[in-house]
């Protein structure tokens, strides 16, 4: 797991693998605000901690501002994940995966913030076939063969380092 960088700011970061009945996960699609003409990735809901706030309320304040899914089941962290992000200026991440279950659903970008709706193009309900099939840039990397235990039911505890890159 990576230290802290040196003269970076820390951002903690609640990221979610947000599942429904069917066992698919819901990813958006978009860019960095550093970059936003580049061509935009797939990456799970979740954004920084507020002051005060745990990284299961962030969790919780994500997903309802990103999808607009309120009936949420918040699981265990399983994931964790550390690194440097130019955002635009280089950012340290510490980042928690936490497993949610919610109904099938269609979310909605009704909660989006005016730089959201400007740097996300699409927000989609992924197979595990169909992240396996895609050459799409996905985050974290290598999510389709992490899945798979968790959709079983199997979380590690602790919960597991996985690579930045």
């Amino acid at each position: 797991m990576m230290l802290n960088a040196p003269g970076h700011p820390v951002r903690p970061t609640a990221r979610v693998l947000l599942l429904d009945r069917e066992d698919r996960i819901l990813l958006l699609k978009g860019r960095l605000p550093g970059n936003p003409l580049a061509e935009g990735s797939w990456f799970t809901v979740g954004g920084g901690l507020e002051p005060g706030e745990t990284y299961h309320e962030a969790a919780a304040r994500e997903i309802l501002e990103e999808t607009g899914i309120r009936d949420v089941q918040l699981g265990p962290v399983v994931w964790l994940r550390n690194g440097v992000l130019a955002i635009p200026a280089p950012t340290h991440f510490h980042e928690q995966y936490i497993v949610a279950r919610c109904e099938v659903c269609e979310p909605s970008r009704h909660g989006w913030t005016a730089l959201e709706r400007d740097l996300i193009d699409d927000v989609r309900w992924w197979t595990l076939p169909a992240l396996l099939a895609t050459t799409d840039r996905v985050f974290p990397p290598g999510l389709a063969g992490l899945l798979p235990p968790i959709l079983a039911g199997a979380f590690p505890d602790p919960p597991h380092p996985i690579p930045w890159d």
